[in-house]
């Protein structure tokens, strides 16, 4: 059967390449531990499962959901961003619900880019960043994070042929995965570039709530205001530990956003209206299940970097994500990816390649700090095994 081209560059994906391994290690007997993936292993709160619990019962909540029909959500997210970052939204034209944020990511590209644009992304970065540009034809020129730039990109090292035919770039702090933050002032400057080489700002900013130290964290329309280029993607996946329930929105430039709500008419309709009673039950709600979120978030950081220190492995302590972004010890610093094949095969503990999210990637590893400290220190050990065998 032939495919379409468009198929080609998906081929690799490294969170189905980690499962493919747990799940051969899995057959084999392995107990896993798992550490590749940042799904919250946090309940829901229960304010926000009550919310969908009533709503089950109601039948005007069976039937599909239309854009007009998420008004009382749009204002929630509306109300919570205005109360967090002090920039009014409009919730008619300024908001979009999301199947998830990675749902954004991926099609926005779809009604930014034509056939051979190009597509400004970090590297490492986000795997569906990459995969939304390749579906639309576009190109990406990778944009390299270096620590000696506190992962940062460089924007005057773009070529100049690039930049003429690029039409977005796609920012994401903290980022995932290096675990980076980003002031105000880096994204008054990416606001800067993209207004005078006429580019979309893209900012994906799951991990708005979950840093340990330092002043809360900037939303890029703080740096524009006006929503004159830019658009910001966020999910209720992390700080309110809804990632099964597939809900996110984006909130930037009226024009962005009606180009995305074309295209996501054209693919789907909304989440059943009870999961977004939920949505708004936390947005609105009492927000103290995120400050606990975040302060088991922070031990787990502490236990699992002094753990890795007990055993030599030396890295910096993040302040912000669910991440340990690890440089790998020198005898494995070409070949990420099967340092975590054998890792998962000889101990069970399964951990994400820095390869796998981008050239600049290759020589770390990234692990999600998704279970209790003791779980964390029991992995460690089995990691120090591994490197002495």
């Amino acid at each position: 059967m032939l495919l379409a081209n468009r198929l080609q560059p998906l081929q690799a994906n490294v969170f189905a390449d980690m499962d493919r391994a747990k799940a051969k290690a899995r057959a084999a007997g392995q107990p896993i531990i798992d550490l590749s993936l940042g799904s919250s292993d946090l309940p829901t709160p229960p304010h926000v499962l009550e919310a969908i619990a009533q709503s089950l019962s109601d039948t005007s909540t069976h039937g599909y959901l239309l854009f007009h029909g998420t008004q009382a959500f749009r204002q929630a997210a509306a109300q919570w961003y205005t109360q967090k970052f002090g920039i009014p939204v409009d919730p008619e034209t300024e908001v979009l619900p999301l199947i998830g944020s990675q749902e954004g990511t991926a099609h926005l590209p779809l009604a930014v880019l034509n056939p051979g644009d190009f597509a400004l992304l970090l590297d490492p970065g986000y795997p569906s960043h990459a995969g939304g540009v390749y579906l639309a034809g576009g190109q990406i020129y990778p944009m390299p994070m270096l620590p000696e730039h506190q992962f940062l990109p460089v924007f005057e090292d773009i070529p100049v042929p690039v930049l003429a035919q690029a039409r977005m770039m796609v920012l994401s702090y903290p980022h995932n995965p290096t675990t980076a933050v980003a002031p105000l002032a880096f994204f008054q400057s990416a606001v800067d570039f993209c207004q005078q080489h006429d580019l979309v700002l893209v900012h994906d900013f799951p991990y708005a709530d979950l840093y340990f130290e330092g002043d809360a964290l900037p939303s890029v329309l703080q740096a524009d205001p006006d929503k004159t280029v830019s658009i910001e993607f966020f999910t209720m996946s992390k700080s309110y530990n809804m990632g099964g329930f597939r809900v996110g929105y984006a909130i930037g430039n009226a024009e962005l956003i009606r180009a995305l709500r074309q295209i996501k008419a054209a693919v789907d309709f909304n989440q059943y209206r009870g999961i977004l009673n939920g949505a708004i039950a936390a947005l609105t709600g009492p927000q103290d299940t995120v400050k606990a979120a975040v302060t088991t978030f922070q031990q787990r950081r502490d236990a699992f970097v002094e753990a890795l220190h007990r055993i030599g492995w030396q890295v910096p302590v993040p302040t912000a994500t669910m991440y340990i972004w690890a440089k790998l010890p020198e005898v494995w610093a070409t070949d990420s990816i099967r340092f975590c094949t054998e890792l998962v095969e000889q101990t069970g503990v399964a951990v994400s390649p820095g390869a796998g999210f981008g050239k600049s990637g290759e020589g770390y590893i990234r692990f999600a700090l998704v279970h209790e400290p003791a779980i964390l220190e029991t992995a460690v050990e089995r990691i120090a095994q591994f490197l002495c065998s």
